[in-house]
């Protein structure tokens, strides 16, 4: 077993500034090229962390890619980077923040590794040439060049097949996707993201109707939203069944790809007089803050955040550590938040939540699905027993 002394002697610094240092003591001030050589020596040395836990040491960037224009999408990212700074002390890390590539590069040797926080992607050049002075990067939320960087990712492809899923539990026939252009990964620019390409994978094969319910375009923010909501109503009108000027009208439900999105889309559906949960059942991803203000609040799968940046930072303490070339991607489970839903004397869910409330608990609690969906006609203070009511002409009985 590798001694304190034995590093001490070997990197040529005190036997009390090796400990010091090892033990994370936020009181020492040390050079970098002593910690480096400290750290280096060790790694020679094959030491480690007493008990087999934690890291050694470090020094990372953060490099925040966050466009601070949009205000709705940075409180997602905000807390995430928070959250990483904290987990990267647990393990003994210290972080410094970077607003673009270019930048970082210049600075590169000054760090150990980076986490990148944010979706604004930079060129793929820059990267390139960042993996060249800083090999050792983790990219959480993203993926943009996932053969020289480490990613932590949530498994959005599984959540959009765990909503479908849902649905078609439920009978519901006709689901629509609303969501925002996106990259896939590294230099291959495509419209779309992963939760469209998951939409339009499984949505055909779980025997859906989607024709006519794909609804995508601009950015992931409270905008674009806005706009594709007012794309809903000016195609497809503001009620379930047919259109005025041709066309089945509103969808079961629809499926948002973000949260940011999904405020705006019920901006647009409010102004237009569509009433959701009543005309058309709404679902969405990331379960910002903002989800449980909108009216009604957002039922939204939830992305664990801690996880997300604890999981990147271990992540990128291995890659340092073992100087390994193969790139490691993790993707993440989420888990569905519920909002503004009673428990009925039957113990099943329903409220204010609507339609898809009902149908999600049949997945995730494994009650059995009537060919009916109830909702509550009285007051919340009342204790009369709910109302059956038969889905409409577009669902299918289960």
């Amino acid at each position: 077993m590798v001694t304190i002394k034995e590093i001490a002697e070997k990197s040529g610094y005190s036997q009390a500034t090796v400990s010091r240092l090892l033990s994370g003591d936020d009181r020492l001030s040390i050079k970098d090229a002593t910690r480096r050589k400290i750290i280096e020596t060790c790694e020679q040395l094959g030491y480690e962390i007493q008990g087999g836990h934690g890291t050694l040491p470090r020094t990372i960037a953060v490099l925040d890619l966050v466009n601070p224009e949009d205000h709705v999408q940075d409180e997602y990212f905000a807390a995430l980077r928070t959250i990483v700074v904290e987990c990267a002390a647990e393990q003994h890390m210290t972080c410094t923040f970077h607003r673009d590539v270019p930048g970082l590069i210049a600075a590169a040797g000054d760090y150990d590794g980076f986490v990148a926080v944010g979706a604004e992607l930079d060129d793929y050049a820059d990267l390139a040439a960042l993996h060249d002075v800083l090999p050792y990067g983790v990219f959480l939320d993203t993926n943009p060049a996932p053969n020289m960087f480490d990613s932590v990712a949530p498994d959005l492809s599984q959540t959009i097949l765990d909503a479908l899923d849902a649905c078609v539990d439920a009978g519901m026939y006709r689901v629509g996707y609303i969501g925002g252009l996106g990259h896939i990964m590294g230099t291959h620019d495509y419209p779309d993201d992963m939760r469209h390409v998951a939409f339009e994978n499984w949505a055909p094969r779980l025997g859906l109707d989607i024709e006519g319910l794909d609804f995508i375009g601009g950015t992931f923010n409270v905008e674009s939203g806005r706009r594709l909501g007012e794309r809903i109503v000016a195609e497809l009108g503001t009620k379930p069944g047919s259109h005025p000027a041709g066309g089945k009208g509103l969808p079961d439900a629809f499926i948002c790809a973000a949260d940011v999105i999904a405020v705006g889309v019920l901006q647009a559906f409010t102004a237009a007089g569509v009433i959701v949960p009543r005309d058309v059942s709404l679902i969405s991803i990331n379960n910002q803050p903002i989800a449980q203000y909108t009216s009604p609040a957002l039922t939204t799968f939830d992305i664990d955040q801690h996880e997300l940046a604890n999981t990147g930072i271990r992540t990128l303490a291995d890659a340092i550590a073992t100087k390994r070339t193969v790139r490691h991607h993790v993707t993440l489970s989420t888990s569905l938040v519920w909002r503004d839903i009673k428990r009925g004397e039957s113990g099943e869910r329903r409220g204010a939540a609507g339609y898809f409330s009902r149908i999600v608990t049949s997945r995730t609690s494994g009650l059995k699905l009537s060919s009916w969906y109830w909702r509550w006609t009285g007051a919340p203070h009342e204790s009369s027993p709910p109302t059956p009511i038969w889905p409409a002409s577009s669902r299918r009985n289960v």
